[in-house]
Parts: structure tokens; sequence; C-alpha cells
């Protein structure tokens, strides 16, 4: 494998370099097994050997044969490595997310390919921490949004029916946290009301940090365990520290990719996009080849079936509302 100052650095080299089947297989091993040693995924077994031939390993343990994509979220793809690494080289990496149809035209499958695809990529880049945000001296801010149609599109009769109040009927609430020189999180939530606001703030905000909020009454009652203030945005949008951009910049960048790019995002499927955006945000400083290494470097140990993608399995996630 190159060394991380000889890794492709734009979406051409690394296309032309990941063209060799053989040097994604190493590349990928590399990242994969210290050392490229490949250790058998079924029985743990480090006693492997490489067959070139069928570019598959055996293990001396139980005998069984493997592939670079056995045990991760390649498993049972028909797509060649090269479209693989091409398309998340694509996706970690467009700051306004890359579609299912330019995919599929990009690198030449199907769409339905690119969109399955495109959602296990998505997996990997999942990011799960027992860590909490702020702790003392830290300033989070905490802010919902509302996900689905635009009144502007719709029939008049729907927007009657639909657009009431702030407009937040028959749409997705999400949740999102940021720590001002840290990273943020987002959540897909079933309501605003104070009992699903407060568990998560507790859930991903340390004890005394400094939180800010707007105006909405759920967050009331934090003010115990943080150093809780609010801004209110029918007077002004700061007063010194206390405001609540930072999120509102996270939820812009949000917008931009869901209505320009990927236009519909059924509410089963909204934490996995929300995934992607917190990944690329919370890796902006990285560069293009760093940030594709970590979200390559996340592809162990997890699986998505097209049932599961599809929804018509048994898996549904937790706390996604079905509207």
């Amino acid at each position: 494998m190159k060394r991380d100052n000889d890794l492709p650095q734009t979406l051409l080299e690394a296309i032309r370099y990941f063209s060799d089947i053989d040097r994604c297989i190493d590349f990928m091993a590399h990242l994969r097994w210290r050392d490229g040693k490949a250790v058998c995924p079924r029985c743990v077994c480090p006693e492997t050997y490489y067959l070139a031939a069928r570019r598959v390993w055996k293990c001396k343990g139980c005998s069984k044969q493997f592939s670079i994509k056995v045990g991760t979220i390649m498993e049972d793809s028909p797509i060649t490595l090269d479209k693989w690494l091409s398309a998340m080289w694509m996706i970690v990496n467009a700051k306004n997310g890359v579609s299912s149809y330019e995919i599929h035209r990009a690198i030449g499958v199907t769409q339905k390919s690119a969109w399955f695809l495109s959602h296990r990529i998505r997996l990997a880049m999942q990011q799960g921490t027992f860590e909490k945000l702020g702790g003392e001296g830290g300033h989070v801010e905490v802010d919902e949004t509302f996900i689905g149609g635009k009144a502007r599109n719709m029939h008049i009769a729907t927007k009657k029916r639909r657009i009431t109040g702030t407009g937040g009927k028959d749409k997705t609430a999400v949740m999102g946290i940021l720590e001002r020189v840290g990273e943020a999180r987002t959540m897909v939530i079933a309501t605003r009301k104070r009992t699903d606001l407060h568990a998560n703030v507790r859930q991903h905000v340390e004890a005394g940090s400094a939180l800010y909020s707007d105006e909405l009454r759920s967050y009331n009652g934090l003010e115990g365990d943080y150093a809780h203030q609010v801004i209110n945005h029918a007077v002004k949008y700061v007063d010194g520290q206390v405001h609540t951009n930072g999120i509102e910049n996270f939820w812009s960048l949000l917008k931009r990719c869901i209505h320009g790019t990927w236009v519909s995002v059924e509410p089963f499927h909204l934490f996995r996009y929300l995934d992607e955006q917190t990944f690329r945000y919370n890796q902006r400083k990285l560069s293009d080849a760093e940030r594709f290494v970590l979200a390559l470097g996340a592809i162990v140990g997890k699986r998505l079936t097209f049932n599961e993608a599809t929804g018509k399995g048994l898996y549904e996630p937790p706390n996604i509302p079905i509207t």
C-alpha cells in the first residue's frame, strides 16, 4: 500500500490508482489487517495463504476461502472493487452529496445498484461513540429542524391540509447537537417534546457544559445540569456567545443536499443521510485522501442487506417515524 503522502489526492488520481484490481486488494488488505497478513473472518485464525489465481485467501484452520469483501459492507456484492472505491471517494468528498443516478452514470452500474451501494457506504460513515460533547469550558449548541416537502411545491389543497403553524405537520423532526470546537451529532426524533429532547441532550452532552438553544420551551428544565442560555430569534440571532448559528449552518448544508441532490428522502432512510452529512462535516478539515481512508477503514464488521435497506425484512431503525 502507498504511504500516506503517496496516496491519490484527487478523484482522477484515485480512479487511475484503483483501476488495478490487485492493487485494490493490496490497499484494502494493508488497511484491514496488520502488514496485510489476512486473518480468517470466520474462525479468526491468522494462518492463511493467498490464492493469487482466484484472488482469495484460504484458512488453514477451517479450510474456508474468503475474499477481501467478506466481513465488510461489500460482502456478496458483484460490483468490482474499482467501482466500489471510486464511488466511496465520490460520496465521502462531495460537500453537497452525490445522487444514486450520478453514481449510476459515473461508474456504469444500474441506478438500483448505485442506490444500494450508497446506503452501504453510508453505513460505513456511521460513527458511534460513548464520549460526550462539551465538558468544563465546552460550548454546545442544540437545535431541531423538520425534513419534508417544500410548501411552495405542494398543491394548494395539500398545502392547506399539511402546512399548519410552523409547518412541521407530516414532516420528520431531526435534532442536532454541535460542539463549537468539536463535532456535530444528529438523530431523528419522534417529537419535539421535552422528554425526547432532554434525553438526547443528557446522552450526548457532558453535565456542566455551556448549552445554547433557541426559545423552544421543551428545553426548559436543563438549567440544573447545564449552563443553559436561550437566544430569542424573534429579537436577535446573536448575543455575545449566545447563539445557535453553528448548528443552523449545519442544517443549511444538509437541506442543500436534500433539496438539490438527493431530492426525495424517505423518513425510513433519513438517519442514513444524516450519518453521511455528519461524517463529512466532522471530517471537513481532513484532505480528500485522509477522509477516504477513514471511511474505508470503517467498512469491516458492518453489513446491510437489500431487504434491510428496503424495509422488507424484520429490521427497523429505532426512533424513525414513518409518515
